[in-house]
């Protein structure tokens, strides 16, 4: 694989200054991964911290009694043996799940957990080990019940499970039947461009459902496949077992609600201060925790000394709040802000994997690390690539095109390159013949309008008329040039929908099933050659395959 770096688009974005090393951005989170001292630190603070987290043995129980669910992986299996020595440090990184494995963001990310956990182990020589967190709490169905692919017509299609009827629970806690998944399924196979690879793919992916699982366990079953060979461990955030060892940190995050508030509040100053805007502001009262409940998953705020949700579902004093973390933990759930806490809580974690957005709104957090007697962890920046296929090179030599002019100046570059193959200089001649009819127009405007001062603006919209009649026929010759070189406007149109679909990151929008289709599991597996970058940044990948 040949690998480049490509330029970031935001360079002043709080993600990218802290991915460089700007120490006034740095101060935010107090850390930083490219600081070896910083990685000793993190591992001696958890070290003498070990007796205020939860008890890591019983905890690595309920992962093993979780990935029982998953495909058998003797590296996984491993990590989970590393998991029960006293020394044992994690890195996390986590992702709402995706339908079929979802966005190729995804599979970076836990590339990027893989690779990291590996670079800690051999930086301190003592066990590290991966894990990805699903945010299987989340009770966003939409954000998981999808994937785009690219058909056989070069078009991006979106595979879909709806929503079963009902209230919104979390995506863990949501049942799907057999018939959504086989449905999903046969769009998939019916969408998927034929290649040797497909039938094997459309087979494992029917293996994962066969007892109509949640979205989230079949994602789980996904990246086993991928990264279990790696030794990576999955864990659902709403996994029951782990919700009983978290009741303590809830009995903490709800005694001491209005100081998480206050610690949130000061750690948006601190970002606002230095000239960022906030990712998210949170809500004044709100509580950031979430009541599982028959009628979805309720957001609660601070209503006087009751913890209620806003639609009257619900409404709690404290000490009926501190009974749901000693008999029912599982009824509560952290949201974006407090499952950083309980994840340290959770887990030895060294070091955390994230995408930008996820930066920007952790820069917010250190007060709130500091307010529950804990540390900020290493956090990495997750590693982003763009994917270069062997045709869509050849193309852009063929018009004499970089990868980074085809993703940030396509639409001008198409453009003056369309404008080379008019060799009849149509743009020319019609600019010149609008500038003539404009002077040759003018008098008459001028006579008329001295005749009757109503006739002036009658002037102005025939000459308008007149101008747009011949910006209507300079379109369709431009329309008859493009038609003539159709096939390499198609070729055009190739370049983008691989680079940048939809005007957006590769990364963002085609699904890894998509690239499993096109060149078979090899493809997955060669990401692990690729060099790992401790402080991420941009790069673009051309690989030679076979497919």
């Amino acid at each position: 694989m040949n690998i480049s770096f490509l330029t970031e688009p935001n360079r002043t974005s709080i993600a990218e200054r802290y991915r460089l090393g700007d120490s006034d951005v740095n101060e935010l989170f107090g850390k930083h991964p490219s600081q070896d001292d910083d990685w000793v630190e993190r591992a001696a603070n958890l070290d003498e911290t070990i007796s205020s987290r939860a008890d890591l043995q019983q905890v690595t129980k309920a992962l093993r009694a979780y990935q029982e669910k998953l495909p058998y992986y003797a590296e996984s299996a491993k990590s989970l043996d590393k998991l029960d020595q006293a020394n044992c440090l994690v890195v996390v990184g986590g992702q709402q799940a995706g339908l079929f494995g979802g966005a190729l963001l995804i599979f970076y990310k836990a590339l990027s957990v893989v690779q990291t956990a590996r670079e800690a182990e051999k930086r301190l020589g003592r066990p590290v080990v991966p894990v990805f967190w699903i945010a299987g709490e989340d009770h966003d169905f939409d954000e998981a019940n999808h994937v785009n692919i690219q058909t056989s017509e070069g078009g991006v299609r979106r595979i879909r499970i709806e929503r079963p009827e009902g209230p919104r629970l979390a995506v863990s806690r949501t049942s799907l039947t057999m018939q959504h998944w086989e449905t999903a399924l046969q769009e998939l196979a019916a969408q998927l461009p034929d290649t040797e690879f497909k039938p094997a793919l459309l087979e494992r992916l029917q293996s994962h459902v066969t007892d109509a699982p949640s979205l989230s366990l079949a994602f789980a079953r996904l990246l086993a496949d991928w990264f279990g060979s790696q030794g990576l461990v999955l864990l659902d955030a709403d996994d029951s077992n782990l919700r009983t060892l978290e009741g303590p940190m809830f009995r903490e995050l709800i005694v001491r609600n209005s100081e998480l508030e206050t610690a949130l509040k000061a750690g948006e100053s601190q970002v606002q201060s230095r000239g960022f805007e906030l990712q998210a502001e949170t809500a004044t009262g709100g509580a950031n925790l979430f009541l599982n409940h028959d009628r979805g998953r309720l957001l609660l705020h601070r209503e006087g000394d009751r913890f209620i949700d806003r639609r009257g579902n619900v409404s709690f004093t404290l000490d009926q709040m501190l009974e749901h973390t000693d008999h029912c933990p599982d009824r509560l759930s952290t949201n974006a802000l407090s499952r950083p806490l309980m994840q340290d809580f959770l887990l030895p974690v060294l070091a955390v994997v994230l995408g930008p957005s996820e930066l920007a709104y952790w820069a917010i957090l250190n007060p709130a690390f500091q307010e529950f007697g804990m540390s900020m962890p290493l956090l990495v920046p997750r590693q982003s690539f763009t994917y270069l296929e062997d045709n869509v090179t050849k193309l852009l030599d063929k018009f004499s095109l970089t990868a980074e002019e085809a993703m940030s100046d396509w639409e001008n570059r198409k453009s003056e390159w369309l404008g080379k193959q008019d060799e009849w200089n149509l743009d020319l001649k019609f600019q010149l013949v609008k500038q003539q009819f404009i002077d040759l127009y003018e008098p008459i405007m001028a006579t008329v309008s001295s005749l009757q001062s109503g006739l002036a603006t009658l002037a102005e919209k025939n000459r308008d008329k007149i101008l747009e009649q011949m910006a209507y026929l300079e379109s369709r010759s431009v329309d008859a040039i493009a038609k003539q070189h159709e096939a390499s406007v198609r070729q055009w149109d190739r370049i983008h929908q691989s680079l940048k679909p939809l005007d957006k990151p590769q990364e963002r929008v085609y699904g890894t099933v998509h690239f499993w289709n096109r060149f078979g599991t090899e493809w997955l597996t060669r990401w692990m050659e690729v060099p790992y970058e401790i402080t991420g940044g941009q790069r673009l990948v051309e690989g030679k395959t076979n497919g």
